[in-house]
């Protein structure tokens, strides 16, 4: 992992010691690890007995980096009054009027399920059309 990135990895992240593991190569988890392992004097891991070493771990994270959507800000444009109306009263229910108005702006980034939930609330307004989101970022993917 470079060490740019190492900049990003969370707080309370937990990294793996299972380097013989045979998806350690494409796992956060142990990448995170090899990292913590040179700066850090303290360690967050995962129980080494609870890893199931295979590629139904519960613990593995795919070290592949996820698209991020950020904002959608454009979508008011394209939508009819009501249906932005009930479009954004859906959002606010699911996500709490702060939180919406976050991700509309873009300033919270809409993880790869948030933003299906975002195009499911356009269907069911009956927008047919696929939108974009405003812009895209590719981050790792530590939580979700």
């Amino acid at each position: 992992m470079p060490k740019k990135t190492y900049t990003t990895l969370p707080e309370h992240f937990s990294g793996c010691i299972h380097s013989d593991c045979p998806m350690a190569a494409a796992c956060l988890r142990q990448l995170a690890y090899s990292t913590m392992m040179e700066d850090e004097d303290f360690l967050r891991m995962v129980n080494p007995r609870h890893c199931s070493m295979d590629k139904d771990c519960k613990f593995y994270r795919d070290a592949a980096p996820a698209r991020y959507a950020k904002g959608f800000t454009n979508f008011q444009k394209k939508m009819f009054p009501e249906q932005y109306r009930d479009f954004m009263s859906t959002l606010i229910v699911h996500f709490g009027r702060s939180a919406y108005f976050e991700r509309r702006s873009g300033e919270t980034l809409l993880s790869p399920t948030e933003q299906e939930i975002v195009l499911d609330a356009l269907h069911q307004v009956g927008v047919k059309e696929d939108f974009k989101f405003d812009d895209y970022v590719e981050l790792y993917n530590w939580f979700n």
